[in-house]
């Protein structure tokens, strides 16, 4: 079991062509992910990585059955392409550009909801089921498998908060980057709700971050409806007030998106708060023993 992705899932890759999306396509499919073809407009009939190239994601969708559809694409053509995807009948688009438009996310994700496609991004590192299919940028040799679910809003977090599990003995289910910005896809209530269904996923980690009310509104969701553990680490403890850190959507504007805030919110809930990404492993040992 795993969630959203697997070794069966149908994969396009739209901006297929481009530098970045070859590179990191090449890298999906030696991890063994099932892409089937990719979309570049005015290319299509041509051949790239022994897969089909085509010039639309409704041509792509019926000659493969593609389901899922990895996004690189530039950041101003993020907006028309996950637009385009759910027409198509994607069912999630995993948007990895950085830099799109707020504005374009805004109208692109509604219009996917309207249609029923899940988003996971976008400047996210991507979601991969370990060892089995990894739509994205993420280093597959960190992931092993296990029963440990993760969510989290940076990539390099992703990695490190994956190592330290594997490093303490257990593994990974699946490990979603939900992405910074501040107009995300889905967000961590939504992918909670997965691992909670997920009968291989028996704890989950989520990483948060200054700025933003995700993390507390997460925590209230735990408290009512999740019945797995649940460690947290909430990075940017030393951000000062108004600064962005990073990610777009990293800034604290109130006392309540502080780390310290976060944290004491996410303990009054009754969640294992971590004061390092050092310890994630050693308190999932603790929890699952």
């Amino acid at each position: 079991m795993s969630i959203l992705v697997n070794k069966n899932t149908k994969v396009i890759v739209q901006g297929f062509t481009g530098k970045e999306a070859t590179f990191h396509a090449e890298q999906c499919m030696a991890y063994g992910t099932n892409i089937v073809g990719g979309v570049t407009p005015h290319k299509g009939g041509q051949t790239h990585l022994g897969k089909p190239v085509f010039d639309t994601v409704a041509d792509a969708v019926k000659a493969t059955g593609a389901d899922v559809s990895l996004i690189f694409v530039p950041a101003f053509a993020v907006g028309d392409s996950v637009i385009e995807a759910a027409d198509a009948g994607i069912k999630l688009a995993v948007v990895i550009t950085e830099h799109t438009p707020v504005k374009d996310m805004m109208f692109a994700k509604q219009y996917a909801n309207k249609k029923g496609m899940k988003i996971i991004g976008p400047n996210c590192p991507g979601i991969i089921t370990s060892e089995e299919c990894k739509l994205g940028i993420m280093p597959g040799f960190i992931f092993k498998k296990g029963c440990v679910g993760l969510i989290s809003k940076s990539g390099t977090l992703t990695y490190e908060a994956a190592n330290q599990v594997v490093q303490g003995g257990y593994g990974i289910s699946t490990a979603v980057g939900i992405g910074g910005d501040p107009i995300i896809g889905l967000a961590y209530k939504e992918l909670l709700s997965e691992f909670q269904k997920d009968d291989e996923t028996k704890a989950i980690v989520m990483i948060g971050e200054i700025g933003g009310s995700l993390e507390v509104e997460a925590a209230k969701f735990i408290k009512e409806n999740i019945s797995k553990p649940v460690v947290a680490f909430i990075a940017g403890a030393t951000a000062p007030k108004g600064k962005r850190m990073g990610h777009a959507g990293a800034i604290v504007g109130s006392a309540d998106e502080s780390a310290a805030a976060k944290k004491e919110a996410l303990k009054s809930y009754g969640i294992h708060v971590v004061d390092s990404p050092a310890l994630i492993g050693e308190e999932i040992q603790k929890i699952l023993g």
